[in-house]
């Protein structure tokens, strides 16, 4: 038996293994239910493209994700890329953020957007809902021609119960004279979190999630679909029969999937939380294009109702290895919650009529065509969430079950947090054994023993 069992071997339980065989800790196993490991980080190759499970771009910011690239990888295996991305509406292109970048858009676009802005209530000190920040942050224009619309599509429910507590640095911040320079020049800054990236020359996304794995020198267990976990036993059983006992559990898969699998004690009440954890489901339609010039920029946003995609990327914009010579790629994303198969295809087939459409594409132009289904795409932060997510993590550790990464933690996470998620809950699993040997094998304190004489 393993102390540490660890379930799912995508970047959060590769980093965990990784980060305990580094500190010399090596009593663990690690088990994945795909064939391959990577989670979503993972790439596919198609007739001489290279499609990744839809966007992935890596953005670095901590110096020590930065120096685990470095040994691990090697940055002279990435391209160094500044963004060119830009929101498609009324026609025209904008670049990307749309609160600092009004310039080509209709001339009463820009004025209510200013207007909204000059007028925008900031006496509200909190702000619950995200309807209620973006109305504080950026006013009513903004809200009406694109953050309203744009996030309707992306989380595919109703606004009015989401809350603000995600934006944190997804959402930059403007200014009136940012605005107003925006608005009569064509600025060039790329400004956010992801105005630099960084992308592998060759293999997709995966080729350097791969060499994450490729460091652990453990094996890992794939084929392996949890079915259910006994919290009493501590025993996880496997569809393919397999029976794991545990002294700690890892779980990076989703939090709603793992509940589910959850035979519980008497005294546990977790599958109450099932029905309140929300995500989208994406669907991530992939192109290979017969043409060398169909797009200069990395991705587009589409706000506007009449198109059913939120966002169109083009991947031979990241490395030229993408596609085969003299031709494009692009990936396209729709989101949804619950719909039937039926609306799923009705979608999809107006989703690609209408890239066609908007990109000039003719269907003898396509050479190859790919069809991804994320079931867990974008989680929904809604007030549920916020308030007893956090309580029903701590109550799983107390069990002795740590839930981690994305979909573990059930929040928004980059590859770079998947990584440190992972190296900061090795770090802390070590010490827990530790603990235990501590207290078992510390000798009773003299004064203890004479006030138990007493």
């Amino acid at each position: 038996m393993a102390k540490i069992v660890i379930i799912g071997a995508g970047l959060t339980g590769l980093s965990t293994a990784y980060h305990l065989e580094q500190k010399g800790f090596t009593d663990f196993k690690i088990f994945e239910k795909e064939p391959t490991v990577g989670g979503l980080c993972r790439s596919v190759q198609q007739d001489g493209f290279t499609f990744d499970y839809t966007g992935h771009l890596l953005h670095i910011s901590d110096p020590y994700f930065r120096s685990l690239i470095e040994k691990l990888v090697g940055f002279d295996q990435f391209n160094t890329i500044t963004r060119r991305s830009f929101i498609y509406s009324h026609n025209s292109y904008s670049r990307y953020p749309y609160q600092i970048n009004l310039y080509g858009l209709p001339t009463q676009t820009i004025a209510d957007c200013i207007e909204g802005f000059v007028n925008r209530d900031t006496s509200i000190k909190k702000t619950k809902s995200f309807k209620q920040w973006v109305l504080k942050n950026f006013g009513a224009g903004f809200a009406k021609h694109f953050f309203y619309s744009y996030q309707q599509k992306i989380f595919a429910c109703n606004l009015n119960n989401i809350s603000a507590s995600w934006t944190g640095r997804f959402v930059p911040k403007t200014s009136l004279k940012q605005i107003i320079e925006g608005a009569l020049h064509d600025k060039q800054d790329a400004v956010g979190y992801n105005a630099q990236f960084f992308y592998p020359k060759k293999g997709g996304i995966f080729a350097w999630v791969k060499k994450i794995a490729d460091a652990i020198n453990a094996p890992i267990y794939t084929d392996f679909c949890v079915k259910k976990i006994n919290l009493k036993e501590k025993v996880i059983h496997f569809s393919n029969g397999h029976a794991e006992p545990f002294e700690q559990l890892v779980s990076t898969m989703p939090l709603d999937t793992m509940l589910h699998c959850v035979q519980e004690k008497s005294s546990t009440t977790f599958k109450r939380a099932l029905n309140h954890l929300r995500c989208n489901s994406v669907i991530n339609f992939n192109l290979g294009v017969n043409r060398p010039d169909l797009s200069d920029k990395h991705w587009i946003y589409y706000p506007e109702k009449h198109y059913p995609f939120y966002r169109i990327g083009f991947p031979h914009n990241f490395t030229q290895h993408a596609t085969p010579p003299n031709c494009s790629s692009l990936y396209g994303e729709f989101a949804h919650i619950g719909k039937s198969q039926q609306w799923i295809n009705k979608t999809l087939k107006h989703a690609l009529t209408a890239t066609k459409k908007v990109l000039n594409i003719a269907n003898q132009d396509i050479v190859t065509q790919k069809i991804m289904h994320i079931s867990h795409a974008y989680v929904i932060y809604d007030f549920w969430r916020d308030k007893n997510v956090p309580k029903l993590l701590r109550r799983l550790k107390a069990h002795n079950v740590h839930a981690a990464g994305r979909y573990g933690e059930w929040k928004y996470a980059s590859m770079q947090e998947g990584i440190l998620d992972g190296k900061k809950l090795a770090e802390s699993l070590i010490v827990i054994p530790a603990k235990k040997a501590y207290n078992i094998q510390k000798p009773i304190q003299p004064e203890k023993q004479k006030q138990s004489g007493a």
